[in-house]
């Protein structure tokens, strides 16, 4: 009886080595020059983000210095309200085409580029907030105000 169960424990491991040898044989590997182009593509891909990352920091730092400014005025921060619409609308379509890399970032492809990406998109959010801040709701509490006034002073 135990030659008959030894038999058939072979038997089934000669079968499922066929099997896998044979789909194997059949099973094309990609080339050298189809791996080197799929690798192209991934630094293609760091390299558009990380141009997305710079573009995006540069208008950090330029909301950044709208908040710095003093003297503002009624129309002034008309202008203002609408930069911090249009910088939400900007921040809106970097949080979409965030989420499409996710199935990238979850396979580990381009990892760094993407996360730098996602801390300028934060950064870009921080930046529209700290605009409503200091033009919109820091302004109507009366501590603010005298505090502005104080530094403007030094």
């Amino acid at each position: 009886m135990e030659c008959l169960e030894a038999k058939e424990t072979i038997n089934n491991t000669f079968v499922a080595v066929r099997d896998v040898s044979y789909s194997e044989k059949k099973l094309r590997v990609p080339t050298e020059e189809e791996i080197n182009h799929f690798l192209d593509k991934i630094l293609e891909l760091q390299k558009f983000l990380g141009e997305k990352t710079e573009k995006i920091n540069f208008v950090n730092e330029l909301l950044e210095k709208i908040t710095w400014l003093n003297g503002i005025n009624e129309e002034c921060l008309i202008q203002i309200n609408t930069v911090i619409g249009v910088a939400k609308d900007f921040h809106s379509t970097l949080i979409r085409q965030f989420v499409k890399l996710n199935f990238l970032r979850t396979k580990g492809i381009a990892k760094q580029a993407i996360k730098e990406f996602k801390y300028s998109i934060d950064s870009l959010k921080d930046a529209i907030a700290d605009l409503e801040s200091v033009f919109f709701s820091l302004p109507e509490i009366g501590e603010f105000n005298d505090i502005t006034k104080e530094l403007s002073l030094i």
